[in-house]
């Protein structure tokens, strides 16, 4: 009679087990430099300064003029001063992170400019031989007033042998 074990039970298969693998939420890689940038440049315009003013005003506005029950932070303002204490340890790493971000813009951008400023420079050496060889190519080659003066001289010679020629006895 066979004998009848569940696979479970033999020694050389492994025992099934169900893992629920838990998956790290995905974003991108550069998400928080991209935060960051956006959080400095809102940081520096005068609509900050400008929310930031009237959000102080009015916390210690309230916290002088509301009644005493009514009040959440009063007179030295120690919860006030936690929050923005925790605005300003939270914003200087970003700001860094924005500034560190532009460095590596800034990088890649002079790179740039560094080669094509070689680049022309080069061009413009190659430009620069090249017309100092025309020049002295120019300097080789017959003008035209060069070539009409020297033919008038020509015909001048042949002229004055022509008249000569008439002259001369021996060829009469």
């Amino acid at each position: 009679m066979p004998e009848t074990r569940s696979p479970r039970s033999r020694l050389d298969t492994p025992k099934e087990t169900r893992r629920t693998i838990v998956r790290r939420p995905a974003f991108k890689a550069d998400a928080l430099g991209v935060f960051a940038e956006e959080f400095a440049r809102f940081m520096g315009t005068a609509r900050f300064l400008t929310y930031m003013t009237m959000f102080v005003a009015v916390w210690v506005v309230w916290n002088v003029a509301a009644p005493t029950n009514a009040r959440w932070d009063d007179y030295p303002f120690i919860f006030l001063t936690l929050i923005l204490s925790l605005q300003a340890s939270y914003a200087a790493p970003l700001i860094l992170l924005a500034q560190n971000r532009q460095e590596t813009r800034d990088k890649v951008v002079a790179e740039q400019d560094r080669q094509a400023n070689a680049r022309a420079h080069a061009d413009m050496e190659f430009l620069a031989r090249e017309v100092a060889s025309l020049r002295m190519a120019v300097g080789e080659v017959a003008t035209r007033d060069f070539m009409r003066s020297e033919l008038r001289s020509l015909l001048s010679d042949l002229d004055e042998r022509a008249r000569g020629d008439d002259e001369d006895p021996r060829l009469a």
